[in-house]
Formats: structure tokens, sequence, C-alpha cells
């Protein structure tokens, strides 16, 4: 049945707000217009305040001194719906199949930022008010780096002091399983182009006698891995803190293994970092990943060219105590060292992100652990780390001086940033009902120190 969260979801998810796109700037702004107009309908005060690039939805109820202070945090810029081809069905006209619904944005992050909204409204149309002081910050950068939140948390500072950071931007490992995520990887990123002759060579006349710039990317490639699937760029490893024990245990008893990993992958085989389970390399190990490779012909059939250049998109993803500047600066060292003569390597860096882990028995993770059993009641709770990074997490503790739970909606098939992104609509709901045990748990933590009173 389509209620009025569920329409009002819809509604959310047809604007195409792809944040990377300049041709998109005017839906950006009219999406996060009409989410400041449904935080104003929940009962908030709010603002939508202009950056050097896309605003930001700032919101807060009436604060009572002595009661914990949650900032809510989410973003209601998506990923371009690219390759469009792809999609069973348009990706800005959502629509539900057998009770998911697709849509780009569905699941990162309209649907669990509006989730928590939607809880909000029921709590003030129910109770009168929030049992929390509440400020909802939703920016519209997020799939772009958050590039200028750093400098809007800075310069609000004052605005947004508070107890505690809560985000649903992570995923639950399996249907119906309340999933607490207590650790992020970082990332760091770079292109590299490799530069040869001052135009395409016909490789007949002149193969054999050249570098072909699109080799040299596969052999620059090449060397990032030891046959044993670790990373051989010197001094790669050097400040990679090791798993914890209780962590391999725990994830060991998770329903979500090697062999689930590959159903919903679709590989046949998993691969990886040798002596470590596929949970283990993705939660809690670093990774090396090429995310584009070009150069040459792209067209149909053959011809027969040794291109003038070709480049290779990289990432890193981090782990705790790994510095993304410094690791930029090994890759860097170790794809000049590899570079052979005969060509020009041009590096460019790109974002990066510091990795985040907290306590997740903690008396604010303490209260999300309960807050996920009374939404999902009668499952067992599982505490993980997730492989994505969300860099944001760790300037919220470093500008604002607070620790963030993570509680995610989002499912393992979710195809996040991907054609046929989905979102199940029990878990919307499920949201819903997370965000008011979520609230309500958190309101008990004022009888610990350090809460706040304003």
């Amino acid at each position: 049945m389509i209620d009025d969260d569920l329409s009002l979801l819809l509604e959310f998810l047809r604007f195409p707000s792809v944040s990377t796109d300049p041709s998109r700037n005017a839906a950006v702004a009219q999406c996060a217009d009409w989410l400041a107009g449904q935080i104003r309908d929940a009962g908030l005060s709010v603002e939508v305040i202009p950056t050097p690039g896309h605003p930001v939805v700032l919101a807060k109820n009436s604060h009572v001194p002595g009661r914990p202070t949650v900032l809510i945090y989410g973003h209601y810029d998506v990923q371009p719906e690219d390759p469009v081809d792809q999609w069973d069905s348009p990706p800005f006209d959502p629509v539900i199949r057998d009770g998911v619904i697709y849509a780009r944005g569905a699941t990162d992050n309209k649907g669990q930022i509006f989730a928590h909204i939607r809880g909000m409204t029921a709590t003030i149309r129910e109770e009168g008010e929030l049992p929390v002081n509440v400020i909802v910050l939703v920016e519209g950068e997020e799939e772009i780096g958050s590039c200028n939140l750093e400098s809007f948390l800075s310069t609000h500072r004052d605005a947004l002091k508070c107890d505690v950071v809560a985000v649903s931007d992570t995923g639950m490992i399996a249907p119906g399983v309340p999933t607490l995520t207590y650790g992020l990887r970082g990332i760091a990123a770079l292109e590299f182009r490799i530069k040869g002759p001052s135009v395409d060579l016909h490789s007949g006349i002149y193969g054999g006698a050249v570098r072909n710039p699109a080799v040299v990317v596969a052999q620059l490639i090449a060397t990032l891995h030891r046959p044993d699937g670790s990373i051989a760029v010197l001094g790669f490893y050097d400040d990679v803190q090791p798993l914890e024990e209780w962590e391999r245990a725990a994830w060991a008893q998770l329903p979500l293994g090697d062999a689930e990993l590959k159903a919903v992958t679709g590989v046949s085989q998993l691969a990886g970092e040798h002596g470590y389970s596929g949970l283990e390399r993705i939660w809690g190990r670093p990774t090396a990943e090429v995310n584009g490779i070009g150069g040459g012909f792209q067209g149909e059939g053959s011809k027969t060219v040794i291109p003038k250049e070709a480049f290779a998109k990289l990432t890193f993803r981090l782990v705790p105590n790994q510095d993304p500047a410094r690791v930029l600066k090994l890759i860097e060292a170790h794809l000049r060292m590899h570079c052979p003569d005969g060509v020009l390597l041009e590096i460019t860096p790109g974002h990066t992100g510091e990795s985040y882990v907290a306590d997740p028995h903690s008396k604010y993770g303490r209260a999300a652990q309960e807050a996920l059993r009374i939404a999902f009641p009668g499952k067992p709770l599982a505490l993980i780390r997730e492989g994505g990074s969300i860099p944001i997490i760790n300037t919220f503790k470093r500008v604002l001086g607070v620790e963030t739970i993570l509680v995610g909606l989002a499912l393992p098939d979710c195809r996040a940033h991907a054609p046929n992104e989905n979102f199940p609509v029990a878990n919307f709901r499920a949201g819903i009902a997370l965000n008011r045990a979520l609230l309500m748990q958190l309101a008990t933590t004022s009888e610990s120190p350090g809460a706040s009173s304003r």
C-alpha cells in the first residue's frame, strides 16, 4: 500500500539530483528546497544554506537544556544514472516491483535519510515533540567528496554542537538482520596517464619500434599486486592496524560468508589477499583497485593504431592508521619507479578520506544496538565494519569532536552506484521505526556524564 510516507519518498526520488553534472544544478537546488519543505512540515525550523557548490539543508527542533543533542546526517545528491540502457525502468521514475523500490538514490541515500525525517515527523505528530535535541544536516555533495562540508562544519561549529552523529548510509548484512557499523575504510584516489608518441601511430609501420602507452598502463597496473593478492607497493602496509581476533571470530559467525558474497556479486570465485576471508578483506584490509582504464580506438571493429596516450583511474581503500596523503606518495613513487623509458608519466591525485573506527560498546553504541533490536525484533544483531568510505564521518570527529553511530538499511544487492539501484519498502518502514527507537534510546544517555546542556 502506498501511504503518505511512501508516496513522498517516490516524489523525492524523482529529482535527478546528480551533483557531479552541472546541467543538473537546477534539479539539485529544487531537490534541496523540496526536502527543506518536508522537514519544515515535520515541525522543525529549517534553512537552505548556500555553499560554493550545492546547498546544505540544515534544520533543528526547539532545544531543551539537559537533553542530548543528536546530529542526523545524510545526503540528497545521487550518482549519475549511466549506463541508462542497463536499467529495467527509468532511473528517475521510481517503480515498486515485488515490494522493492527501483530508482537512482533509492538506497544511496534518499531512502535512508528520508526514513529518519518521516520517523521524526511521526514522533512529533504523536508525542508533540522529540525526546532529544535534534540537528538535521543533509548535504548535496557527498557523491563528489563532500568538498565544501568541512568548511561548512568549521564555519557553523557553534550551531552544530552535538553529543553524537547518527548516519544511515551504510548497510545490513542480510534482509532483516539489524546491523551496526562501527568502522569504515578510508580512500585515496588518483589517475595516471602515459603519453608516448605525439600522434596515434600506424601499428604496422611503427609497432615494435616505440612503446605503446596502453601496454605500459597495463604493465604498471600489473605491478600493484603480488601473486598472493597482497599489494606490492613499498611501505604500503607499514601503518596497517591488524584485525582484532574478536572481530574475526564474530564475523565468521555472520550469515554472510564467501558463498553469499559470490552469489550477490555474480562471480564464480572470490579473489584477494591470501589468508583472509572475503568479509575480512572487504571490512578490515586495504586494497588497490582499477576503476577505469582507457586509450586508443574504442569504436566497433578494429583500427590498427598505437595510441599516443592511455590512462588508468585507481582507488586505494585504507584501514585504521593509514594516512591517505602518505599512501598517495607511496603509490606515486611506485609508479615512477616501474615506469619504463620512452614515455611520459603524469599523475593526478584525486579525492581522499580517512578511515573511521569507533567503539561499538560505548554508551551511544549500546543505545544504537538497542534501537536496532526494537526496529528488527527477534533478529540477532550484527556488529560489522564496512568496506566503503564516507570521508565526512572522520571530519565530524575532527571538527565537532564527536563519534558517529552508523545504522544502515542498505542490502548487499542494493546496487548503489549501479543500474537498477533498489531499496525494499520494508527497509524504509523499518528505518522510520528505527529513527523513533534510536532517538528514544539516545534520550537515556542524558543520565550519563557528557550530555549537552543548552
